[in-house]
């Protein structure tokens, strides 16, 4: 899959990354149609967080389909086929 992904200061790259996959009971799996950095991701851009390593994936706020839920996610909040705006409550 592609992923906007922090390259270093002030650097940021669509790369492929692996495919994500369901780790906990309320993981979900979305494919999305539309994504960017936020204000809040402007301080990982610049540098300012000393953890951030090349390839980091970045990016909280998007637009997508729902492909996959863990098992802890009920039927009333999430569902296969969802298209979600995300923050997201769930």
């Amino acid at each position: 899959m592609k992923a906007n992904c922090w390259t270093g200061r002030n650097s940021v790259e669509v790369q492929t990354v692996p495919d994500p996959s369901i780790l906990n009971r309320r993981d979900a799996i979305v494919k999305i149609t539309s994504t960017a950095i936020c204000g809040s991701d402007l301080h990982l851009v610049d540098g300012y967080v000393p953890t951030m390593e090349k390839g980091d994936i970045l990016g909280h706020e998007f637009m997508g389909e729902v492909v996959d839920v863990g098992p802890g996610i009920s039927d009333d909040k999430l569902r296969v086929g969802d298209r979600i705006v995300v923050p997201f409550p769930i």
